[in-house]
């Protein structure tokens, strides 16, 4: 429940109004972007992007690259080639636990930047578009197939048995 200061006697209002002025004192000028000097360069100097989708839902990505092979994929889904496209999706390589001092360790997880079913040809060699495999992808350069990256994506084979499609 909200109270407007209009509402208060006047006594109460100037009392709130020196509350606020005291408050905004301590707290300082707010900061000015052009004293912080140029923006930061990003850790990988990847250019992060947005894309619109048709139901007007805005997308950001973490490099343009990114941005592109979300383009991609979005027309192979409208195609039909692949189905259930979604970004971003969590695996939980370990799970969370507390160890024997009583300390909590936090969960292993692995986010994949797109996941996706495609078809493939059944066991048989026939193709009756009835066989769908999950794939994972990760948008990955050179700087950014880290060593946690890798040791995750030797767990993801390990525990769930997916392999990571690298573009």
């Amino acid at each position: 429940m909200a109270i407007d200061v209009k509402d208060l006697p006047p006594k109460y209002q100037a009392q709130a109004l020196q509350k606020y002025m005291a408050q905004q004192k301590r707290r300082g000028p707010p900061p000015s972007p052009a004293a912080d000097g140029p923006p930061k360069a990003s850790k990988y100097h990847n250019s992060p992007t947005e894309r619109i989708t048709p139901s007007g839902a805005v997308l950001h990505f973490d490099s343009q690259k990114e941005a592109r092979r979300y383009d991609h994929l979005a027309a192979l889904e409208r195609a039909g080639q692949i189905r259930d496209l979604r970004l971003q999706v969590d695996f939980t390589l370990q799970e969370a636990y507390t160890d024997t001092e009583g300390r909590r360790v936090r969960a292993i997880r692995y986010r994949a930047d797109f996941t996706y079913m495609k078809a493939r040809d059944d066991p048989w060699g026939e193709y009756n578009g009835s066989f769908w495999a999950l794939v994972v992808e990760d948008v990955k350069s050179r700087p950014t197939r880290t060593k946690e990256y890798l040791l995750k994506r030797k767990l993801l084979k390990d525990k769930l048995g997916i392999d990571i499609n690298e573009v």
